[in-house]
C-alpha cells in the first residue's frame, strides 16, 4: 500500500475517514489533518504555478479562469498574493551600469492613461525595480535612489526632462540609442503581456493588479 507523508512534516499519515467523498489523512507527529484531492480545482497545489506560467504567456485573467477551470475573482486574488511576496533581488555587486525608461498602459478604461517606470541593468537584463504612476519626480524618486544606493558606473535614459534632477550629472548618461536594451525590452513586454497591448480591449482594473502582474512577470 502507498504510504501517505504529512504536507507539514513529511512525515506517514493515517487515514481519519472522508469528507464529501474525499479522502482525509492525519499525521501520527504534527496531528495535521489535510486531504490530497480537492473538489474545487483552485486548491490544488499547482494552481498557482499554473497561474504565472499562463499569466507569463499572455493570457488574461478570463482566459486563465477559462483553462483552469476556476472563478476569475480567484484568479485576480490569488494574483495578488504571488506578487505581494515578490521583490527584486538585492543589488550586491557595485559599479553596474543600468538603463531606466516608461511605458505606458491603462488602469480602468482607455481614459486614464498611467505611465510603468522600470530600469533594467544592462549586463545580466534583470529588471531591478518599477514604479507605477505619473512621471513626476515624486514618484521616479525612489526608484533611482535605490539605483544611486548601489553605487552605479552609469545611468542612462532618454530625453525626459526631470532625469537631470534626479540623476548625478557624472553618471549619468543620455544619447541617441543609448536605451536600446530597455526599448526592446518595452516590445517584448507588450507581446508577452496581453494588458499592456497598445490597441487592446485587455487593461487592468486598478494600480495593484497590474503591479503584481509586472511583479510576476519579472521575478517569479
Amino acid at each position: 500500500m502507498e504510504k501517505i507523508y504529512c504536507t507539514k512534516c513529511n512525515r506517514i499519515a493515517v487515514k481519519i475517514g472522508f469528507q464529501r467523498k474525499v479522502q482525509r489523512y492525519k499525521c501520527k507527529f504534527c496531528q495535521k489533518k489535510f486531504q490530497l484531492d480537492f473538489t474545487y480545482k483552485a486548491c490544488q497545489r499547482n494552481i498557482s504555478d499554473s497561474i504565472i506560467i499562463l499569466l507569463k504567456e499572455g493570457c488574461g485573467i478570463r482566459s486563465i479562469a477559462r483553462i483552469l477551470s476556476i472563478s476569475k475573482n480567484t484568479v485576480l486574488a490569488r494574483i495578488i498574493s504571488i506578487g505581494n511576496k515578490l521583490k527584486a533581488k538585492p543589488l550586491l555587486q557595485k559599479g553596474c551600469s543600468f538603463e531606466i525608461d516608461e511605458i505606458w498602459t491603462f488602469i480602468g478604461n482607455k481614459n486614464n492613461v498611467t505611465w510603468i517606470t522600470y530600469a533594467i541593468e544592462r549586463k545580466s537584463k534583470n529588471i531591478v525595480g518599477v514604479v507605477l504612476g505619473s512621471k513626476t519626480k515624486e514618484n521616479i524618486q525612489p526608484l533611482v535612489n535605490e539605483l544611486i544606493l548601489s553605487v552605479p558606473k552609469h545611468i542612462y535614459t532618454d530625453g525626459l526632462n526631470i532625469y537631470p534632477a534626479l540623476i548625478p550629472h557624472s553618471i549619468h548618461k543620455r544619447f541617441q540609442y543609448c536605451t536600446n536594451i530597455i526599448e526592446r525590452n518595452n516590445l517584448t513586454l507588450r507581446t508577452h503581456l496581453k494588458r499592456l497591448g497598445r490597441k487592446t480591449i485587455c487593461f487592468s482594473r486598478n494600480f495593484s493588479v497590474l503591479l503584481n502582474v509586472l511583479k510576476i512577470y519579472f521575478w517569479a
